[in-house]
């Protein structure tokens, strides 16, 4: 079975400039907890998730930032994402998907082609589906 064959082809996606606070909105209203951040040349070179906007690492890296910490646009994408993210391709097997996303407790993955542009999200959620499908044979 191929990542293909489960992966999520309709995608919202982020870019490095959006606020915080729109793509905490436009991950609510489709009710998704992972965006794939897009640069400017079209290719994937991040990911964001409903995790990193609960409580992004820079947090903690500013004294008594707390009280002025607010979920608003004038924090970008940029400064939360994970960048470099690891990827699969749509041809992989999907065992492969299993061994990234366990190994690295990722909920998702982003998937590529050969010029690291988005093709589609496979989710644990996929990966369970997959797993339902193969039990009921």
């Amino acid at each position: 079975m191929k990542v293909s064959e489960y992966m999520s082809t309709d995608v919202v996606t982020a870019n490095l400039r959006d606020g915080l606070r729109q793509t905490f909105y436009r991950m609510r209203e489709r009710d998704i907890r992972h965006m794939p951040v897009i640069g400017d040349d079209e290719r994937v070179v991040g990911i964001i998730s409903d995790r990193d906007l609960r409580h992004p690492d820079w947090v903690d890296d500013e004294e008594n930032c707390a009280h002025y910490y607010l979920l608003d646009n004038a924090h970008k994408v940029e400064r939360t994402m994970s960048g470099n993210p690891v990827t699969v391709s749509p041809d992989e097997n999907l065992q492969k998907a299993v061994e990234v996303i366990l190994d690295h407790k990722y909920g998702a993955l982003p998937v590529v082609d050969n010029d690291q542009k988005l093709v589609g999200m496979i989710s644990a959620m996929d990966l369970l589906r997959a797993f339902h499908d193969i039990d009921d044979s």
